[in-house]
C-alpha cells in the first residue's frame, strides 16, 4: 500500500471513528464554522451579519464622499488651470498626506495617496 493510499485509509478510519463516538456527558461541542460568516454559533453569526450590513452601509457612504471629493477637486483644478496655475498643488497634497498619516498612521498615507490619485489622476 502506498503512503498516499495509507494516509487516505487512516483519514477515513479517523473520520468514521470520530463520527461513531458520542461526546462525553457535559462536554462542550465544537460547532462547525458557518461558511458565510465563519462563526460557530447562531448568536455570533447574527451579530456578524448585522455588523457586515453596517459596514456595507458605511462603505456606500464612503464611496459617495469620495465621489463628492472628486467633483470638488475637479472644480479646484479647473479654476487653478484657468487662472494660469498648475493642475497639481504639491504643497497642498503634502498637507493632505500629513493629515491622514497623523489621524490613521502609516496606512493613512497610502489611503491619502489613493484619494489624491482618484481626485487628480496620476502625475
Amino acid at each position: 500500500m502506498s503512503s498516499s493510499t495509507r494516509a487516505t485509509a487512516v483519514s477515513a478510519t479517523v473520520t468514521e471513528t470520530t463520527a461513531a463516538v458520542p461526546a462525553p456527558a457535559g462536554a462542550a461541542t465544537v460547532a462547525r464554522p458557518r461558511p458565510e460568516t465563519g462563526a460557530r454559533t447562531d448568536e455570533a453569526a447574527a451579530l456578524i451579519g448585522d455588523a457586515r450590513r453596517r459596514i456595507d452601509d458605511l462603505d456606500g457612504r464612503i464611496i459617495g464622499l469620495v465621489q463628492e471629493r472628486m467633483a470638488v477637486s475637479a472644480v479646484i483644478q479647473k479654476e487653478r488651470i484657468a487662472s494660469g496655475g498648475r493642475r497639481v498643488n504639491l504643497s497642498r497634497e503634502m498637507e493632505v498626506l500629513e493629515h491622514f498619516r497623523e489621524q490613521l498612521g502609516r496606512p493613512g498615507t497610502a489611503l491619502a495617496m489613493t484619494l489624491l490619485e482618484l481626485c487628480r489622476g496620476r502625475i
